[in-house]
């Protein structure tokens, strides 16, 4: 007579089997979940962080445009510093895909204050510059409080603070009460700048109309900064010979540079950092998976008597494996469900609070899932295999 051939478990079948474990022993079971969750929230959060800054930085740059460059004095050959012509901005206007044009020129020896009666040595590192009037429209500069100079203000004793410049002078708003030491005379503040993304020397600067810098201040008319805006298409062209219209009679002593570009090599600085905390994360999941391994090969040492009574009845070695295995993997996907959920949640409660748009590649959360499995199966493999191994007998005995 020959022997019955086992049952075989179907997938609903495993699934309730290797649950038996989870629901006998609920604490254990949420611990060692949690230790996963906690691995794959903090990858999912620097992954979501992350991808939620560098959307913001998109977003910014698109309302400001990538297509600006910016034009400055480099240095002589003997290493002096240079000067940019008086016509450059007009030079620079000439060119065809140049659609905008602005400047800024450095008015030295004219420290700013919010009394005459502060002591010279007191600068607060604030820079007094001469503005052209197209300056905010060519750089995407805005108002916090105030106006920007006009056809009548640029001519006279008038100042636009950059944030920065009006935080260090404790001003909050503008107004025709408010005035600013300057120069040695007094100069009424009638605008105050939003932060410059693409501009952030205007942030710490003083800015005066073109003719009142040279009435009242001394400025000899010649720009340091000149904001350039090119044709979208034409950005590097315009880039190759802004140095040689800007200065013909010594292109080399130009800087030409291009401010998004400084702003990208600052969030590719923070993909680095970005790295390390995903290094963590990955450091978090294995211990959460040395965790699942600690309970499974308990789990197996507790149930010797329950894996003798199955294999009594006809349980195969396989199906031991199969149920232990399935256990392993439930717990884990719980976890990884779990930190999946928190991971998210943790992005978009700090995009939120950051004003950014709340962004999660979905890669992420699928590697995250995908990760969990494999933590799982691995974890579950050698308790799996050691309950398999176990005799009827010994099993029953133990």
């Amino acid at each position: 007579m020959s022997a019955l051939a086992p049952a075989r478990l179907r997938p609903g079948d495993v699934v309730r089997v290797g649950a038996v474990g989870l629901r006998t022993r609920p604490l254990r079971a949420f611990l060692s979940a949690l230790g996963i969750a906690i691995g794959i929230a903090a990858m999912i959060a620097v992954v979501g962080i992350s991808s939620s800054s560098r959307a913001d930085l998109d977003r910014t740059l698109d309302a400001l445009g990538t297509n600006l460059l910016t034009v400055a004095p480099g240095n002589t050959l003997f290493g002096d510093d240079a000067e940019l012509p008086t016509e450059s901005v007009a030079m620079i206007g000439r060119i065809g895909p140049v659609t905008e044009v602005s400047a800024t020129g450095q008015v030295t020896d004219a420290p700013v204050y919010r009394s005459d009666r502060i002591p010279v040595a007191e600068t607060g590192g604030i820079a007094t510059r001469a503005a052209r009037l197209d300056l905010p429209h060519t750089v995407g500069a805005t108002l916090a409080s105030g106006t920007w100079l006009n056809a009548a203000t640029d001519r006279y004793p008038a100042v636009v603070l950059g944030s920065t410049a009006a935080q260090r002078l404790g001003l909050g708003a503008a107004g025709p009460d408010v005035q600013v030491w300057l120069g040695g005379r007094w100069f009424t503040v009638v605008g105050i700048l939003d932060p410059v993304p693409l501009a952030k020397e205007l942030d710490g600067s003083a800015l005066v109309g073109w003719p009142a810098a040279a009435t009242y201040l001394g400025f000899d008319g010649h720009p340091t900064t000149v904001y350039t805006r090119a044709a979208e298409d034409q950005v590097e062209a315009v880039r190759a010979v802004l140095g040689a219209t800007a200065n013909p009679e010594a292109p080399n002593e130009v800087k030409v540079s291009r401010p998004s570009d400084a702003l990208a090599a600052a969030e590719a600085t923070d993909a680095a950092f970005t790295g390390l905390l995903l290094g963590l994360g990955a450091v978090a999941l294995l211990v959460g998976g040395v965790g699942v391994a600690n309970t499974m090969v308990i789990s197996v040492l507790e149930r010797r008597s329950e894996i003798g009574l199955r294999r009594s009845l006809g349980a195969t070695r396989g199906q031991i494996r199969v149920q232990f295995l399935t256990e392993s993997l439930l717990l884990s996907v719980l976890g990884g469900v779990g930190g999946v959920l928190l991971g998210v949640l943790v992005t978009a409660g700090y995009a939120v609070a950051q004003g950014w748009p709340t962004v999660v590649p979905a890669w992420a959360t699928a590697g995250g899932l995908v990760a969990t499995l494999l933590i799982g199966g691995l974890a579950g493999l050698y308790p799996a295999v050691r309950a398999a191994r176990l005799a009827p007998t010994e099993a029953l005995t133990a």
